[in-house]
């Protein structure tokens, strides 16, 4: 209470805090809205800092997935490896197998790894339980959270494969492993009844190490666990390592956006505070000479202005921490579901920190005027506190005079060069906004351009396999072999493609193989995609060169590229089984699958190659899953087998950057136009007395309003000039760092996002936020009566 005052100075400082209520609540409302974009950007940037490992440190994540042949080691032998040198905890032994279960909609989803588990919660891999519960008896199945959306929730019923008399799942929950050590839990018992001679089950063992820091470790971590059961026991690992580079790079393409916006929010909110404050305590310049007047000393004048300036902003500051923590609940669980890791919650110190700053802004940006008033003689004090200093701005309004627009305006376009700071900072703000608004609706433009381009073959509505069921990580249809290939497909593929051919309501197809081959210049195996047909359909977007037109052509990603040292317009060998083709780049894709080592080819470029599937898209009014329906009749004594298509699993991350660009943005702007409302309220009431005497002259209701938005409209126009380049060069730098953390380039269809007719709205974005915070003080000013105007000092 004693930096607030007690006595006189209390009082002082309660009545002015009480007298100027739309400046109070103005500082208030302000500082809160700052406050609040300063919590989600912290957060947001918090979050994408190594989002994996603060995930993994939380579920206690496993080093190492292991499965055993319970043919072979007994659920007590493995239980027993718990007390291995170097084990610190483990969890299981669970029974696991595999699925290919159909959604509601008739759509087939990848084949799912199922692992049965009574409880979510352990030593390791403690789950984070997203939606819904665990499932407690059988029937019920819990799926990765990567699969929840809008075609697939809590409550719809999945059948576990598509052979008549299948059993059926509902959907009870969504969970995240942080370790993907599985893709979907149900009950040990559910697990038992659903392998087969083909899905057998196998034992799932998860382990902590002490030390699991590089390969080197996990494969000596492997090794222990070899020498520990039965030859032959082991039957695969998975390191986090390989889930946890994946995890990184995802994430990594994202921090390039959260920085940007981090730094946006958090200038924005130091710049609108600053101005706030030190623009409210210097216009009591005037009442400042009277307190010294009637006695009071230069430092209680300097504590009654900086109390002024406290007090609404502490309020503001404690709300906007509060809306700041409850807008960001909602984008870090989304973050957290994006990146595929635990729940993330605003951090401690971000709750800390950012009220910490934004009072010590306030502080110094109300203390630096207040100084300075506290240092003015009482005299002057009062004559500058009454009005402007003398022949300031006079050039503008001559100059403005001379132009043929109506004199309230030329008085308003002129009125900014009175007070050169508070226009700054009012130019910053609105610049700001605009930057924020440019940059927002480029970055989403490219987001929703990177969403239509990525995985084009994803995108046929119906596909028909030669033989057999979709095998993870493979070729629809194939098996791989130790050869590091794919085997061709059983039925023959041209009975398949010519069913397809007759097939009423068939738009267009293509034929379609994966397989695994060798390119010199790259050790181990890169997988190829061949095409068949005219596989326009199937294209990915082109970064340089063109899709592929014929025979001996290759299109590559960036990575390929990058690694083999090659260009478009190059050549490079590869090999497929006895087939080696010389081929040359005619394109660089936008392909991040693989890490960026791909091929796309076509399939005449290998005489042996066959397709392995079709992609179909069929007539419009004709439904994917009754054409799948009645083409499998046809296929199916062929040897083959036909599925419409799933959309279950959701580009997420796309989404969630789409909901943090438009919740930022609009904070942004809202915190610009705030800036602008202070600024017009404080230059109001300062010229009161010469609206009154405008308004006794003749000034009408209307051209007082024309007066006010005028005088921010040259600062929007300017603003907009401004803020437009910068958020198109900020768009420019910041999407081809994230492809380039990402392992790509861009192409132009994700770049070139502008046009001039968007470019000229967003330059008009200034002008809407400076007349939006300009139209309520605009509308005071208007309304105010003549005499009360002439009266008010």
């Amino acid at each position: 209470m004693r930096l607030l005052g007690t006595g006189a100075l209390g009082r002082v400082v309660r009545s002015g805090v009480g007298r100027r209520r739309v400046q109070t609540v103005v500082i208030a409302v302000a500082t809160m809205m700052a406050v609040a974009a300063a919590v989600i950007a912290g957060s947001l940037l918090v979050a994408s800092n190594a989002p994996f490992d603060h995930a993994f440190a939380k579920q206690h994540g496993a080093h190492v997935t292991a499965q055993f042949d319970p043919a072979k080691v007994s659920a007590a032998r493995l239980r027993a490896t718990r007390r291995l040198d170097g084990v610190t905890a483990s969890a299981g032994p669970f029974p696991s197998t595999t699925v290919s279960p159909v959604d509601p909609g008739g759509g087939h989803l990848p084949k799912v790894s199922l692992v049965g588990r009574s409880d979510p919660h352990g030593d390791v891999d403690d789950l984070d339980l997203r939606s819904g519960r665990w499932a407690a008896r059988e029937g019920e199945v819990v799926l990765s959270a990567s699969f929840e959306g809008p075609a697939l929730q809590v409550g719809d019923t999945l059948k576990a494969s598509d052979a008549a008399g299948s059993p059926t799942l509902k959907v009870v929950g969504f969970a995240v492993s942080v370790s993907e050590t599985a893709d979907a839990w149900a009950t040990p018992g559910q697990v038992e009844a659903l392998a087969s001679e083909e899905t057998p089950v196998t034992s799932q063992m998860l382990y902590r190490f002490d030390s699991a820091g590089t390969k080197a470790q996990i494969a000596a971590d492997r090794a222990e666990l070899t020498a520990a059961v039965p030859s032959g026991a082991l039957a695969g690992t998975r390191s986090y390592l390989d889930t946890k580079r994946a995890a990184d790079a995802g994430a990594a393409a994202t921090i390039p956006f959260m920085v940007a916006f981090g730094v946006l929010g958090i200038v924005m909110s130091v710049i609108i505070i600053s101005s706030v404050v030190s623009g409210a305590v210097g216009t009591g310049l005037r009442r400042i000479g009277i307190l010294k007047a009637v006695g009071f000393t230069p430092r209680e004048v300097v504590r009654a202005y900086v109390a002024q300036a406290l007090i609404p902003a502490g309020t503001g500051i404690a709300l906007g921490v509060v809306l700041g923590n409850v807008l960001a609940a909602p984008l870090l669980a989304d973050t957290g579901r994006a990146y595929g890791s635990a729940s993330l919650t605003v951090a401690w110190w971000v709750d800390v920190v950012v009220p910490a700053g934004a009072l010590l802004v306030v502080g110094v940006a109300a203390l630096v005027p207040a100084l300075r008033a506290g240092r003015l003689r009482t005299a002057e004090a009062i004559a500058v506190g009454r009005a402007p200093r003398t022949g300031r701005g006079q050039w503008a309004h001559r100059a403005a005079g001379r132009l043929p627009l109506p004199r309230p305006v030329t008085y308003g376009l002129a009125g900014p060069f009175t007070h050169p700071v508070r226009t700054a900072a009012m130019l910053l703000a609105v610049a700001f906004g605009t930057v924020a608004a440019t940059f927002a609706v480029g970055l989403t433009s490219s987001l929703n351009a990177i969403g239509s381009a990525s995985d084009p073959e994803d995108r046929a509505e119906v596909t028909a396999v030669a033989a057999g069921p979709t095998v993870a990580g493979g070729a629809p249809g194939a098996v791989r072999t130790e050869g590091g290939s794919d085997t061709p497909p059983s039925a023959d593929p041209a009975k398949i493609r010519a069913a397809v051919a007759a097939q009423a309501g068939t738009a267009s197809y293509y034929g379609m193989s994966k397989n695994y081959v060798t390119v010199a210049g790259i050790s181990g195996s890169v997988r190829a995609t061949l095409y068949q047909g005219d596989s326009r359909p199937g294209s990915y977007e082109m970064i340089s060169g063109h899709w592929l037109t014929g025979a001996g052509q290759a299109v590559v990603p960036t990575g390929f590229l990058e690694r083999t040292g090659t260009r478009v317009g190059d050549t490079v060998r590869v090999t497929l089984g006895k087939d080696t083709e010389t081929l040359k780049i005619v394109g660089e894709a936008f392909d991040t699958s693989d890490d960026g080592l791909s091929v796309h080819a076509d399939l005449a470029s290998f005489p042996g190659a066959e397709p392995q599937v079709f992609q179909i898209e069929v007539k419009p009014g004709v439904s994917p899953a009754a054409y799948a329906e009645k083409l499998q009749a046809v296929v199916e004594p062929l040897g083959g087998t036909v599925m419409a298509n799933s959309s279950s699993r959701q580009e997420n991350m796309i989404l969630l950057l789409d909901a943090i660009a438009a919740l930022l943005t609009l904070m942004l702007v809202s915190v610009a136009g705030l800036g602008v409302l202070n600024s017009v309220v404080l230059d109001t009431r300062e010229r009161v007395h010469d609206l009154g005497v405008c308004k006794a002259l003749g000034m009408s209701p209307r051209q007082t309003v024309s007066l006010v938005l005028a005088s921010v409209a040259g600062i929007g126009v300017l603003g907009g000039l401004v803020g437009v380049p910068l958020g198109f060069a900020l768009h420019g730098f910041v999407l081809p760092v994230m492809g380039h953390a990402a392992g790509t380039n861009l192409p132009p269809s994700v770049l070139d996002v502008y046009d001039a007719p968007r470019l000229v709205l967003l330059g008009l974005a200034g002008v809407a936020i400076a007349v939006l915070g300009a139209l309520l003080p605009a509308g005071w000013a208007a309304r105010a009566r003549t005499a009360t105007a002439l009266r008010t000092e």
